[in-house]
């Protein structure tokens, strides 16, 4: 709920004083004849006369405007604390879990975790200290970046899969932002799901969808695995989470620490599996591997208390990779000798910024890393759903278009809900920029 500003509506003592229509006017003194509060909507005696014509006190005037007036700037106060109170009602489910117990034991025997925290390889500036003359809260409130589609999103209902699919299907279905689903080999792999309209820990307030999702929650088929990069609310939703518990029976395969948060959310413990980098789980024919990433963590005021990761998805004929979030680094060259090649490779390329390069590549570093990786088909995540930086909207896909065709990179750029059959793409059409 969005609370109503008064700065252009003139109190109510400024309305008593003018005498403006509608204006309730005090003009008795108690005691003696004319005890009466006289109300004039506009016509008859004027503010400041008693009902029997004499001459009021101006000074009792403005005490008892100031009265009433200071009395409905603690009603708009209140009706202020409501508001927000109501906005925030879920909040404190949606912050999640703590590590306790068995959990926190077990992170603390992780090499990336230390001092109370996990850590990346290489100590990082999450943000850097800023460039001479640039006010990102002035960027952002008056810049003229086109940060929105100016028309709406094309969506799609995605195609079923093609009944002549063999062991070496691999399909892909960009459902917008993160969420993708994967159909690799007869099993079907949900990343980074989140179906809210926002991306927040309220209902109400926080960034919102720039489209629907193209299907709802209960149109999903039976998913095999759901697989979260890390805990920002962007990645991990909790009504997402929680829906999908009930709809769904596969498990969720999670970085360290943010089984925690599920466990609050009502995740029975036997589908929740946490993995540090280089752990793997068995998925039917598929291995999951956790792998490193270069980002960070946080839904409250704690930061760093659960790893991130990026995935493999690994089967006997057909290999993916999904960056979640990450800035560039040189463990991709690493989990491209270690896991690759990859037929197709999920590549975070949108919600960066030169004032936070280290967590968030930029789509040219995208295409670095996709070649690091030894990566087939390159397909765009992180991108058109949320509004999380400065940059265009189309900016992202534009940069990304230019340096694949620079680089020789084999990309799609399916719109939300468009299967992509990895083996035979569609072409890159430019449809965002009919929108942007």
């Amino acid at each position: 709920m969005r609370a109503h500003s008064a700065r252009n509506t003139p109190s109510f003592s400024e309305s008593v004083e003018r005498g403006d229509t509608g204006a309730w006017v005090v003009g008795a003194e108690p005691g003696g004849r004319g005890d009466a509060v006289d109300t004039v909507y506009g016509g008859g005696r004027r503010e400041g006369t008693k009902a029997m014509g004499a001459p009021a006190d101006p000074a009792q005037d403005r005490a008892q405007s100031r009265a009433a007036g200071g009395r409905l700037w603690r009603m708009a106060g209140l009706a202020a604390v409501a508001g927000l109170a109501w906005a925030a009602r879920d909040v404190p489910a949606a912050l999640g879990g703590r590590l306790t117990g068995a959990r926190a034991e077990r992170a603390a025997r992780s090499p990336q975790f230390r001092d109370g925290t996990f850590h990346n390889r290489e100590p990082i500036r999450t943000m850097t200290t800023g460039e001479p003359g640039r006010n990102l809260v002035r960027e952002l409130i008056f810049g003229k970046q086109r940060r929105r589609p100016t028309a709406p999103v094309p969506l799609l209902r995605p195609a079923p899969t093609a009944s002549t699919a063999t062991e070496r299907q691999l399909d892909v279905v960009w459902y917008g932002h993160a969420s993708t689903l994967i159909e690799i080999e007869g099993h079907r792999v949900l990343l980074d799901p989140v179906w809210s309209d926002r991306c927040s820990p309220s209902a109400s307030v926080g960034p919102r969808r720039l489209h629907e999702p193209p299907v709802r929650l209960d149109e999903l088929p039976p998913l095999d695995a759901i697989l979260i990069s890390h805990d920002h609310y962007d990645h991990l939703d909790m009504a997402t989470v929680q829906e999908l518990t009930r709809r769904q029976s596969a498990p969720f395969l999670v970085p360290l620490g943010v089984g925690a948060h599920l466990d609050r959310w009502g995740v029975p413990a036997e589908r929740i599996v946490e993995l540090d980098w280089s752990e793997s789980h068995r998925v039917g024919g598929l291995e999951i591997i956790a792998t490193a990433a270069q980002h960070f963590s946080g839904r409250g005021l704690r930061r760093d208390g659960t790893l991130w990761s990026s995935w493999v998805i690994a089967g006997a004929h057909r290999r993916v990779f999904y960056t979640g979030d990450s800035g560039y680094f040189d463990g991709y060259a690493e989990i491209g000798a270690e896991h690759g090649p990859f037929d197709v490779t999920l590549m975070q390329i949108g919600a960066y910024d030169r004032a936070w390069p280290a967590i968030h590549m930029f789509p040219e570093e995208a295409v670095a890393a996709h070649l690091d990786l030894r990566g087939g088909l390159f397909l765009p995540v992180h991108w058109a759903t949320f509004n999380l930086a400065l940059h265009d909207w189309a900016e992202p896909v534009d940069r990304l278009w230019a340096e694949a065709k620079a680089r020789d990179v084999r990309l799609a750029v399916p719109r939300p809900g468009e299967r992509v059959v990895v083996d035979d793409p569609p072409p890159v059409d430019g449809w965002w920029q009919a929108v942007a």
